[in-house]
């Protein structure tokens, strides 16, 4: 029977990249996923799902040598961030302020995954069972027995459990999650801009939730519009025509005119994990915490649990409890502050009570004038 250093369940952005780092410190590795990223060709739609990658995720992607390839797809940079509910109580972010290029990029999802599993095609120590996926683990003292549905069956020193909300790692670990619903869902809306705005990206708050604009590449956009789950029901079920009507209705002027391309939804939940690591399990990424999609942080602060995981592995007793458990006790903090700031935010402007609608305006106008704080705010947000 076959033994590996680490056997990673999920190969999404996260999985693979830890797979990929680890790959780069000599050790064994089986990467188990469902499906392969497909090959890249240019004349294909933006994918529904995108994320606004941060500096920070971005040093980790160089550290792997995969920004490259995936700038040579399809990334939007993006200079100026914008947050308001009253048109004239604005907070804005820019580059200039922090000396920087660009505050991130919004990048598909499955190219970011793809770029990784090209760059893991040339490491020989990494073993991908593809398609393929998890039954069962059976725990020992000093390995555990991974049954795979293919049949194979596989020892290894840890499981890195990278397979999602849903986590089967985290469950087979023992591993209770601490949940809310937010009984509310989220539309994404790729949609063809009339105007160019594709250096800025957008969110303004109403007291049915947000309206966000992240620019993409080409003049496209994603649209990310939170309701109730009887409307988004209702708007994922109209025509292209009847969804650009609502769109232009029910967003803010600065859009301008749009043609829609394609939709998608899901419902929001906050889950965390009560530990990310038990039985020789750790948890990264949505396995171990999602968050409100609010700000755009998931798969940064999946990135970050990469970062601090791949430290830690690198140690020279690497697989002890004692420097294992380090990994929780250096991420669980900073989740937990991104998790209950996003949180904060929604709960704030998701209703219409006047004084708190009065109180928020007056804050978002100062914001725009702290100088110092607004900055270090967005030092935080983007991981520096």
């Amino acid at each position: 029977m076959e033994q590996y250093d680490l056997v990673i369940i999920g190969g999404g952005m996260v999985g693979a990249a830890v797979a990929l780092g680890a790959a780069t410190q000599g050790k064994k590795i089986a990467l188990v996923e469902g499906i392969k990223p497909k090959a890249f060709d240019e004349s294909q739609p933006m994918d529904i799902r995108v994320s606004a990658i941060s500096k920070a995720s971005v040093e980790l992607l160089k550290s792997l040598e995969v920004w490259g390839k995936i700038t040579a797809m399809r990334v939007c940079p993006y200079r100026r961030l914008e947050t308001w509910e009253h048109s004239e109580c604005r907070t804005k972010f820019d580059a200039d302020s922090l000396g920087l290029d660009e505050l991130g990029y919004i990048v598909e999802n499955r190219l970011i995954q793809l770029a990784l599993w090209e760059q893991i095609n040339q490491c020989e120590n990494v073993e991908a069972f593809c398609p393929d996926s998890l039954i069962s683990i059976e725990f020992g003292s000093a390995l555990n027995l991974i049954k795979l549905s293919s049949g194979k069956n596989i020892k290894t020193k840890l499981v890195i459990g990278a397979d999602g909300a849903n986590s089967k790692v985290r469950d087979s670990a023992g591993i209770g999650i601490t949940a809310w619903d937010y009984r509310q869902d989220c539309m994404l809306i790729n949609v063809e801009t009339e105007k160019p705005q594709q250096d800025i990206t957008w969110q303004w708050f109403t007291a049915r939730g947000p309206r966000s604009f992240l620019p993409l590449k080409g003049n496209q956009g994603s649209l990310v519009w939170y309701d109730s789950p009887k409307r988004i029901k209702q708007l994922t079920s109209m025509s292209k025509g009847a969804l650009r009507t609502e769109v232009l209705t029910h967003f803010p002027t600065e859009l301008g005119d749009i043609k829609v391309l394609q939709a998608g939804s899901f419902p929001l939940v906050r889950r965390h994990a009560q530990r990310y690591f038990k039985n020789r399990c750790i948890l990264v990424g949505d396995s171990a915490h999602t968050i409100n999609p609010l700000a755009g942080q998931g798969v940064n602060l999946g990135f970050k649990d990469v970062s601090v995981l791949l430290d830690i592995l690198n140690t020279e007793d690497w697989c002890s409890e004692d420097t294992l458990n380090q990994y929780e006790r250096r991420r669980r903090p900073d989740n937990m502050l991104m998790q209950s700031g996003m949180d904060f935010f929604y709960k704030v402007f998701s209703n219409d009570v006047a004084p708190l609608k009065l109180a928020r305006n007056t804050v978002l106008k100062l914001a725009n004038g702290a100088g110092p704080i607004k900055e270090k705010v967005l030092k935080y947000a983007l991981g520096l």
